[in-house]
């Protein structure tokens, strides 16, 4: 698919290095642009593209000196077919209702945000996160941007997905559940949830963000095939495991 170039200067700075999360003894450094202006759909849209993530109003990439092992990631939607695992993870959560809200932050999402971070990622950035900076998290978004909310029968909520809509596909910010609720695999179910959405509005992908091939944290990005990952030379398949 091809895009309208973006008009006027655009700047792009280099973090410093930081530890890397993902690989140890790795150091991480980001190259990040900024949203702004009437062309901020647009170069999420051409960034996106490019293998750049969204956070709050700016986009992002690796530029690691040393590791080239973070590769952005997005499901092929037309061809994808659920395994049987993943059946019974949208079977196991048939009794759930959704909604989709736009991007405003509430209590009761901070509640399960906060109870996310504190069981999942003790320890983080995001751990320490008060309400109004998950409210910025939400919040800050010059795109097209969308909360999808889940809830049991009770008309609990149990699950919150944070998305972008690009021009070619759907775009996974962020998601977290009630971690007292494990077992319904609910991250699992969330992904499989925007995949039937892009589908549904006719969209060839779902970003996924980074994959670190061998990272504990990133494995379950590539149980979603196929799976194209961002190379030098363009998007690619990964290949079967």
């Amino acid at each position: 698919m091809r895009h309208s170039p973006i008009h006027g200067p655009r700047f792009f700075f280099a973090t410093t290095n930081l530890p890397c999360p993902y690989i140890p003894g790795q150091v991480e450094r980001r190259v990040v642009t900024e949203l702004v202006g009437r062309n901020a759909v647009a170069l999420h849209d051409q960034l996106s593209s490019a293998g750049f993530r969204r956070s709050h109003g700016i986009v992002y990439a690796p530029a690691c000196p040393f590791c080239q092992a973070c590769m952005a990631v997005r499901i092929v939607v037309t061809d994808f077919k659920p395994s049987k695992s993943q059946r019974r993870v949208t079977n196991r959560n048939q009794d759930l209702s959704f909604e989709t809200t736009p991007p405003v932050a509430t209590a009761e999402q901070y509640q399960i945000f906060d109870s996310y971070q504190k069981c999942r990622h003790a320890g983080g950035d995001m751990a320490k996160m008060d309400f109004y900076e998950y409210q910025a998290l939400v919040e800050e978004t010059p795109v097209d941007t969308y909360i999808g909310e889940f809830r049991d029968e009770t008309n609990q909520l149990v699950g919150v997905m944070l998305a972008d809509r690009v021009e070619n596909g759907l775009s996974a910010v962020y998601s977290f559940f009630a971690p007292d609720l494990q077992s319904r695999s609910l991250g699992s179910h969330m992904i499989l949830w925007l995949v039937e959405q892009a589908r549904i509005q006719s969209l060839d992908y779902v970003y996924l963000g980074y994959w670190v091939d061998g990272s504990p944290k990133m494995a379950y990005k590539a149980n979603y095939r196929p799976l194209e990952v961002r190379a030098p030379e363009g998007w690619v398949l990964l290949p079967p495991q």
